[in-house]
């Protein structure tokens, strides 16, 4: 029992548990929704609740400690949570705030930083990343734009733990505003909204990116998101890999799903920016779907 892991993944619409064991094989996997409108505490609730369940569902006590995927990022020496889309939960002592409800322990991190864990650890990364000096570079590329840093088994955080947030780089000067108070940030330019809000000033129609991603060969429109998507994925992509050089990255979220951004004209845009004349390293799909969060949650127990 003693190699049980726990995990929450917290999103903005529903709340995932998982239990693993020692060799990483689910026991139980239960969601419910968020009911993010009700809010703060009564998402603290819904925590508890789905954890109630999964405890008369398997017979298991909570176990001393825990890790939570969660929307943004903790502040750990402020204590307060930063830059989540799930509004109420800023400003907010959320760790502390969980403590005190669950009365255990937990692990708080950025759903991205679990999703580079899980799918390095346990999905599409597993086998390259067995040798733990190698180092994962995985990319949330969808409603917003995220990464996360995996080396030997353990997220990278950073002094300021936001070590993989190269959504919030500048790519275009003086570009869209974004949320976080910038101009011209990679999440303005190639997340989901973003490129289907550039098709709709093209050509007056609004259309989910996976269609106009189909149509590119039959609409001059989409043709030319497409190559908006193809030119900053790869001059923003490329200046991550001069500086960190990670031996793989994993592709995620519904952008991450257009099948252009794993062909060879990618490849060619990351290779105009590189300091290096040829890519080398893979661009992987996700193994794990939707339940990558949980599991890299679950992870962080054991990579402490």
């Amino acid at each position: 029992m003693d190699e049980l892991r726990w995990g929450v993944d917290l999103g903005g619409t529903k709340i995932e548990a998982v239990v693993i064991d020692g060799t990483m094989r689910p026991l139980s996997r239960r969601r419910i929704a968020t009911e993010a409108e009700g809010g703060y505490s009564h998402i603290l609730g819904r925590i508890g609740r789905l954890l109630e369940e999964v405890s008369a569902e398997t017979g298991l006590a909570l176990p001393e400690r825990l890790g939570i995927g969660t929307p943004g990022r903790y502040d750990e020496p402020l204590r307060v949570m930063k830059n989540s889309n799930t509004l109420s939960l800023n400003g907010r002592d959320l760790k502390g705030d969980i403590e005190a409800v669950l009365r255990r322990a937990v692990v708080l991190e950025n759903d991205a930083n679990c999703f580079a864990l899980a799918e390095s650890m346990l999905g599409s990364g597993a086998e390259l990343m067995s040798d733990p000096a190698r180092a994962a570079f995985g990319i949330i590329l969808g409603t917003g734009v995220g990464g996360g840093i995996v080396t030997g088994g353990r997220v990278r955080r950073g002094a300021h733990g936001i070590a993989g947030e190269w959504g919030h780089n500048e790519l275009i000067a003086e570009g869209e505003e974004c949320y976080c108070g910038r101009r011209g940030c990679v999440e303005t330019v190639i997340s989901g909204p973003a490129l289907e809000r550039h098709y709709l000033g093209l050509s007056g129609k609004r259309k989910p990116l996976v269609e106009i991603a189909l149509e590119r060969e039959s609409d001059s429109a989409a043709a030319a998101t497409m190559e908006r998507l193809l030119f900053y994925f790869g001059k923003a992509l490329a200046q991550v890999i001069n500086i960190l050089d990670p031996d793989i990255c994993i592709l995620g979220g519904g952008v991450g799903s257009i099948e252009l951004l794993y062909s060879k004209e990618v490849v060619e845009a990351i290779e105009k920016h590189l300091f290096t004349s040829e890519l080398r390293i893979p661009l992987l799909r996700p193994l794990l779907g939707d339940s990558a969060g949980v599991f890299g949650a679950a992870l962080l127990t054991s990579s402490l």
